[in-house]
C-alpha cells in the first residue's frame, strides 16, 4: 500500500495543499506519521475521499487556451487512477492504470503513449466507451447441505 505526501495527495484529489492540510488537522483525513512527524496518506484513504465527492462536484477544468487539453467530454464512464506501468513493444504499448485496489490494462499505440507523455506514477483518466457491457457474479461459498423436510 503506497503512502503519499500531502502535496502529492492534494494533486491526486484535485484540491489545494492547504485545504488538505486543514482536513488533516480537523481529523477528516486519516494519516500516519513518519518518525519525523510528517503526515503520509494511504491510497485507500484517497480513494475514500474521491468516492465521497458528490456527482455534481467536478475537478478543476484546465483552461481552454492551452492547446491539446480536453475541456469537456460527453462520456460518463470515466475512471481516475494513476499509471502503475507503461510497456512499449513495437507499434503498441500497454498501460496499467491503478484505480483503487483494481488494475485496468489498456493497449494503445506507441504514438499515443508518446503524445500523452504517459509515465509511471502520473495521474490518468480511463474513458470507457463500449456498446456492450457484461455483468458477472461470483459464486457464493458452498454451505453444508442440510436435509430438506418434506411438507405434508
Amino acid at each position: 500500500m503506497a503512502r503519499l505526501t500531502p502535496r502529492a495527495a492534494a494533486d491526486r484529489l484535485g484540491i489545494g495543499y492547504s485545504t488538505l492540510k486543514q482536513w488533516i488537522y480537523q481529523g477528516r483525513v486519516r494519516t500516519t506519521q513518519t518518525a519525523g512527524g510528517h503526515h503520509r496518506i494511504a491510497d485507500v484513504e484517497i480513494e475514500r475521499l474521491l468516492a465521497r465527492r458528490s456527482p455534481t462536484s467536478q475537478p478543476r477544468v484546465p483552461e481552454a487556451s492551452v492547446p491539446g487539453v480536453i475541456v469537456a467530454l460527453s462520456s460518463r464512464n470515466r475512471l481516475r487512477g494513476f499509471i502503475e506501468e507503461v510497456r512499449i513493444d513495437g507499434l503498441l504499448g500497454q498501460v496499467r492504470l491503478r484505480i483503487g485496489n483494481q488494475l485496468l490494462t489498456a493497449v494503445i499505440t506507441r504514438d499515443a503513449i508518446e503524445e500523452l507523455k504517459l509515465r509511471r506514477g502520473d495521474d490518468a483518466l480511463a474513458i470507457i466507451k463500449s456498446t456492450e457491457v457484461m455483468i458477472g457474479r461470483e459464486a457464493a461459498p458452498a454451505a453444508k447441505a442440510t436435509p430438506r423436510r418434506s411438507r405434508r
